[in-house]
């Protein structure tokens, strides 16, 4: 699933803005965003024109960053798993080796 799917759902409800890496550039996804009262903030590619941002939004840009890395480092030492199946052959592989530890 493409990064930019769920942001629309995911977004109900929420007033102000939204930062995201450069996988939630879409102008579409910002268009709709907007209409729903959020503004996207997002870093840009190399091969893009520089976008004038604030100096508050470009600190929670980078706060951003430091947020994922502890929620990463969390999940490595709480020894979650956090797959995302591709296909049905993804899943069932998954499964089959997870059971085969437990039995």
């Amino acid at each position: 699933m493409h990064d930019t799917q769920p942001v629309r759902e995911l977004a109900e409800g929420l007033t102000d803005k939204l930062y995201g890496d450069k996988g939630y550039l879409s102008k579409a996804l910002e268009a709709d965003l907007l209409d729903k009262g959020v503004s996207l903030i997002t870093t840009v590619r190399k091969n893009m024109k520089a976008k004038a941002i604030s100096l508050w939004d470009r600190a929670m840009l980078s706060r951003r960053y430091i947020i994922q890395t502890i929620n990463d480092q969390l999940k490595n030492i709480s020894y979650i798993e956090h797959s995302r199946f591709r296909s049905m052959n993804g899943f069932m592989l998954n499964y089959s080796r997870d059971w085969s530890l437990i039995v």
